[in-house]
């Protein structure tokens, strides 16, 4: 039954994956037709040819590897220097860039010289290009918005679900107490599993960051005003000082990394409710957010998972994963002890994090991801404006095809951080936090 809900999973991330792509793409062709520039293919994926069907001037079509997929549009490139769409050269950085200007001229037909890509104003070009990433980003606002506002999201509550029996340092690498551990604050003052605290030191408390904030910033005795079984009860505890996991400015803990403060010693509940539609959008937000230093930072994370792939390093909570990674996750999902609409859910948003990793990845200014056309499309723009304001000669269409000795290095390296990521994959098993913290129904300990 494991390895049936395993396949599942894969099979459910393979489909979202090809929607995605789709989607991706959809956004480039339907703009590129709204321009005049014509399309001779749509294509989801790479490799052979599954299935395709030509309609009006463009063939749609399915490809065997579901790693990504194009259109193909005449004319990404302008012709060289000396007007010619080819010109062959011994030169291998000229080869690359006159391989691609020969690409560009595929399919060429008579009447499409008034339709070439690079012919259409910038600000037409950069349409073009940004469709495909911001066709991702409205789908992972939409899911994530659409989980948050029906399934809902996981929120901590001010009712107890547990009392820890000693003071163990959060950096320690253990659940039990051992011998000489002092009793628990919580444990000391009577706190019971099912308590929701409303008060501390006479304060009202109607929210978990709020009450956290106060645990932490208390040492010493302190009052505590609880409901139980419909009655209100004061409990008078003391609080120590801890080594309990950091939290950033915006109450989100920070992994790895411990404070010295207030302690209790409980821990809250955890419930899933419907959030309003301000709160999916912060809360949507937080996740771009989160999503560009992720991006940032990714650098940073290769040398942790080479370690990880070849080495005896443990693989961090927070590294990437590729499209193997991310299918052994989606395949762990489906065996969660979680009930069914939590696991639709955490694929969803899942698929929702997924989309927004595309766009944020194809927005860096590198060929030859979008972002990358686009960067050369702006800098055309700027070039001809300052030539217009000092008079001089129109510079004509910047040539991004000599970018291409580049876009292959770079090319290069996505392909070696994607052998990386597989390599890991095929030899552990992957499964990421974010999904689980964002769904199953655990409790933290306030520290």
């Amino acid at each position: 039954m494991t390895i049936l809900l395993t396949i599942i999973g894969i099979a459910v991330f393979a489909v979202g994956l090809l929607i995605s792509i789709a989607w991706h793409e959809l956004g480039h062709l339907s703009t590129a037709k709204m321009f005049g520039i014509r399309v001779p293919q749509y294509m989801v994926g790479f490799g052979p040819t599954i299935w395709s069907r030509q309609k009006g001037e463009t063939e749609y079509g399915i490809k065997a590897i579901p790693a990504g997929g194009y259109i193909r549009m005449i004319g990404m490139f302008p012709p060289g220097d000396d007007g010619r769409i080819e010109a062959r050269s011994t030169s291998p950085f000229r080869g690359m860039i006159e391989d691609a200007r020969s690409a560009a001229y595929e399919e060429l037909r008579p009447g499409d010289e008034t339709r070439l890509f690079y012919t259409r104003a910038p600000w037409k070009r950069v349409i073009v290009m940004f469709a495909g990433p911001f066709m991702n980003l409205v789908l992972a606002v939409a899911i994530f918005v659409g989980v948050c506002m029906t399934f809902g999201m996981q929120k901590q509550t001010t009712e107890v679900a547990g009392v820890q029996k000693c003071v163990i340092q959060q950096s320690e690498d253990r659940q039990k107490c051992a011998k000489g551990d002092p009793v628990s604050p919580g444990r000391a003052a009577g706190l019971e599993v099912g308590d929701r605290i409303v008060a501390f030191n006479g304060d009202p408390v109607h929210d978990w960051p709020t009450l956290s904030d106060t645990i932490r910033s208390t040492i010493g005795p302190a009052t505590l005003t609880v409901v139980r079984d419909g009655q209100e009860v004061v409990l008078r505890p003391r609080l120590i000082e801890n080594t309990v996991i950091a939290k950033d400015a915006d109450g989100e803990v920070i992994a790895e990394k411990y404070v010295r403060a207030g302690y209790l010693g409980f821990e809250a509940r955890t419930v899933i409710e419907p959030l309003t539609f301000g709160e999916s959008v912060d809360r949507m937000g937080d996740m771009i957010e989160d999503g560009v230093d992720s991006v940032i930072a990714l650098p940073s994370k290769i040398p942790d998972l080479w370690d990880a792939a070849f080495g005896d390093g443990e693989r961090k909570a927070d590294s990437p994963v590729g499209v193997v990674g991310a299918a052994r996750i989606s395949g762990e999902v489906m065996n969660l002890d979680i009930p069914a609409p939590n696991i639709v859910a955490t694929l969803l948003l899942f698929l929702a994090m997924f989309n927004l990793s595309l766009f944020l990845f194809n927005m860096l200014p590198l060929l030859p991801l979008d972002g990358g056309h686009i960067a050369g499309a702006l800098w055309e723009s700027l070039r001809r404006n300052v030539a217009k304001v000092f008079r001089r000669p129109d510079p004509g269409p910047f040539d991004v095809a000599k970018l291409m000795p580049v876009a292959y290095v770079v090319a290069g390296i996505f392909i070696c951080y994607t052998g990386l990521g597989l390599a890991y994959a095929l030899s552990n098993a992957v499964f990421s936090g974010c999904a689980g913290l964002l769904i199953t129904e655990a409790v933290e300990r306030t520290g």
